[in-house]
């Protein structure tokens, strides 16, 4: 992987994992378009913990006070939505690790993810916020980023949809949605890294390790600017803008696996 190759990959990692067009999705991509194979696993490990660093400066304020009353209100949503998570992602592993190294249901995924915006916005905004969610509430939008480990679909995208669906009001949605990202994100980075130390030569070459850099600070930098802007988006704007690129995303990758499949495989 070139320094180019790992600054761009950083970028989109750093946008695409907090703007609702998927990040896995866009990582597989790029990295076919690159013919990256050697390290992708390290350097997915690395730029997803630098996206994780962005959500803790962006809501240091609710970290801290996570920690102060870990048994308060807002921890114990979060807990009710990583559980079926967790459950979704134990047991259909071997079905996500599939799609991932395929690639062959991406276009469909990414249409997905944009059918799932387009109807978030037509959603009549409520006024429920910490108080008035529920743990069932947050159990569904658990149960939305389970489904959100598909590779081209979105986890903030389906989150906050979800939390749409639910009743939560925009500024919540968003909010619980990315703090709902850090347990998810962290035990993500787990499991690749166990992945690794189970298969050392999956770290690639000390050559390797300035790219690596590169690919982290871009992540981190664009992914602080992505939370920021969607915070923004959800209460002024709107998520359709959204659904419209992942369509043409979806549509060309579709268009590559039915006429050409040297990329995705072929369709059908």
């Amino acid at each position: 992987m070139s320094i180019l190759q790992a600054f761009i990959l950083g970028i989109v990692q750093g946008l695409t994992e907090f703007l609702p067009i998927s990040s896995s999705g866009h990582l597989v991509l790029f990295q076919k378009l690159f013919g990256i194979s050697e390290g992708a696993l390290t350097f997915d490990v690395a730029v997803h913990l630098a996206t994780l660093l962005a959500v803790f400066i962006v809501f240091w304020r609710d970290i801290v006070n996570i920690l102060k009353k870990p048994f308060g209100k807002l921890p114990m949503l979060i807990v009710a939505g990583t559980i079926p998570t967790f459950i979704l992602a134990a047991a259909f592993k071997d079905l996500f690790e599939r799609l991932f190294e395929s690639g062959k249901t991406l276009g469909i995924e990414f249409i997905f993810t944009g059918l799932i915006l387009l109807y978030a916005e037509s959603v009549k905004s409520k006024d429920k916020g910490l108080e008035k969610t529920t743990y069932t509430d947050a159990a569904i939008i658990g149960l939305a980023q389970g489904i959100a480990i598909l590779p081209a679909v979105s986890r903030s995208g389906l989150t906050i949809a979800g939390a749409l669906f639910r009743g939560l009001n925009r500024e919540f949605a968003a909010r619980f949605s990315f703090l709902l990202s850090i347990p998810a994100i962290l035990a993500a980075a787990l499991l690749d890294i166990y992945k690794l130390i189970k298969d050392p030569s999956a770290f690639g070459t000390t050559a390797d390790l300035l790219p690596l850099g590169v690919g982290m600070m871009a992540a981190a930098v664009f992914g602080y600017f992505a939370v920021r802007f969607m915070l923004k988006i959800l209460t002024k704007g709107s998520m359709k803008v959204f659904s419209y690129y992942v369509f043409v995303i979806g549509a060309l990758v579709l268009l590559e696996q039915i006429f050409i499949g040297k990329m995705f495989g072929k369709l059908f």
